[in-house]
């Protein structure tokens, strides 16, 4: 039950994920959605949060490979706080 005109989720930048999810939960906390509605769109929100958390996985791949540099590994994980 996919809407035609919406982007493939592989596709998407996180940005881009992250705001259709952020939208998608804000109607399912409404509670103004339709049941079957509800559901094709949770399923959605549910790709979406995984592709968002494989995006956040692999750049936080990238910042330990840069934080370990030439130098070899350090002895402290990088922190994003």
């Amino acid at each position: 039950m996919a809407d035609p005109k919406e982007k493939p989720v592989d596709k998407m930048s996180f940005e881009e994920a992250l705001a259709e999810l952020e939208g998608i939960v804000r109607q399912l906390e409404a509670g103004e959605v339709e049941l079957e509605k509800s559901i094709a769109i949770y399923e959605r929100g549910a790709a979406l949060k995984a592709h968002c958390e494989s995006r956040l996985k692999a750049a936080e791949l990238k910042v330990e490979q840069i934080v370990q540099g030439a130098s070899g590994p350090s002895t402290e994980p990088a922190s994003f706080d």
